[in-house]
């Protein structure tokens, strides 16, 4: 088998992470990558995750099997021309952006749809740049393709099991109908959190006391207004559209909710919040996917020296292994609550008993 050779245009964090999932699961790869960030090929290059790098799109590029564009999206629009000029024949092309159509749109005027499949790994951090880059960061998270209808179907199956091979799913959709998915289930919440956060800004009185007492849900909810407000205003311009259409209906939605609270209709609202509980639960049963059950608990501790501690220590002894740990200040007191994750429902079950047993009253979370 030929040496495979994929080119990177822009290496942040996802295609940094890709870069990386490729060098782990394929044994005889060549990576050429180019960045206008100096220090991300810099640091590429020293972590051996590219073989070669440059500054701009070149001649280095006409050896590649797959050129993966990861600019934001109207740096690869604007880099389709100079793509073509050093595309071999056969080679595919790709991208990250998490909008389809667009890019679609612009590959068809740029006469290159026999070699475009789109793709979106659907995986993301708070944190961004090649720095931050990880091979982990794509496995069991969906990562959509949107061939084109001119592209061969070989392409398409080789692609799908290169993707495959680093441990992402593989979903092959339409561009449209990608675009209309993330809108309800990326974009739309975004939109939400944002203006959740700023309703609750201007709301706060002047000693700030909401933005004191904000912890739990709210933080919980809101955690994805911390992403980068450029990628996100790029987001909306792009698929604004869809956006827009479901932000219609939620605003139909909400004016339903005010409706009852208003008139006091207990029975539509308890249904409201129980069909939203059991959808919403239906996501960690499904048998495949991204979204797995959370094998976790709750407990409440004294926020004193040794509290944590001690229930690090009882766990230990009975060689019950931590997945994942972390504490939350409680809202209305000092105290805080240990959040506790566990490898599997045997672990959660031993764990309970044991804290239980020690006078501590565990909740499990998912």
């Amino acid at each position: 088998m030929s040496q495979l050779i994929c080119g990177f245009i822009g290496l942040g964090l996802i295609g940094g992470s890709i870069a990386r999932a490729l060098k782990k699961s394929v044994p005889d790869i060549k990576i050429i990558a180019c960045d206008i960030n100096r220090e991300a090929l810099l640091l590429a290059k020293e972590a051996a995750v590219a073989d070669v790098v440059t500054p701009a799109i070149d001649a280095s590029f006409t050896q590649c099997d797959y050129l993966f564009l990861c600019a934001p999206v109207r740096g690869n629009d604007g880099n389709l021309e100079a793509v073509k000029a050093v595309m071999k024949p056969g080679c595919l092309l790709t991208d990250v952006g998490s909008v389809k159509t667009a890019i679609h749109e612009a590959v068809r005027e740029a006469g290159l749809e026999e070699s475009f499949i789109g793709g979106h790994p659907m995986a993301g951090s708070e944190r961004v740049g090649f720095a931050n880059s990880k091979a982990s960061l794509l496995e069991n998270a969906y990562y959509i393709l949107t061939p084109t209808a001119r592209v061969p179907r070989e392409k398409v199956e080789a692609y799908r099991d290169l993707v495959a091979g680093m441990g992402a799913i593989p979903l092959i959709l339409d561009c449209r109908k990608h675009d209309y998915v993330t809108a309800a289930i990326s974009h739309l919440p975004h939109v939400i959190a944002a203006s959740l956060v700023n309703l609750v800004r201007d709301s706060d009185s002047e000693d700030g006391i909401m933005r004191l007492v904000a912890a739990g849900g709210f933080k919980d909810i809101t955690r994805i207004a911390s992403s980068s407000p450029a990628m996100w205003q790029q987001i909306c311009l792009t698929n604004g559209s869809n956006i827009s259409s479901l932000l219609t209906d939620y605003i139909g939605v909400l004016t339903e909710f005010r409706e009852q609270i208003d008139g006091r209709q207990a029975e539509s609202l308890y249904e409201q919040f129980e069909s939203a509980r059991i959808y919403r639960d239906s996501f960690l049963g499904a048998s495949s996917g991204p979204i797995k059950p959370v094998y976790g608990i709750s407990v409440d501790i004294d926020d004193k020296t040794g509290a944590l501690a001690r229930i690090v220590t009882l766990l230990a002894e009975r060689g019950i292994s931590i997945k994942n740990i972390g504490i939350t200040h409680n809202r209305e007191s000092e105290d805080g609550v240990l959040k506790l994750e566990f490898y599997g429902e045997a672990a959660l079950a031993e764990a309970s008993g044991l804290l239980a047993a020690e006078g501590y009253a565990p909740r499990t979370r998912s």
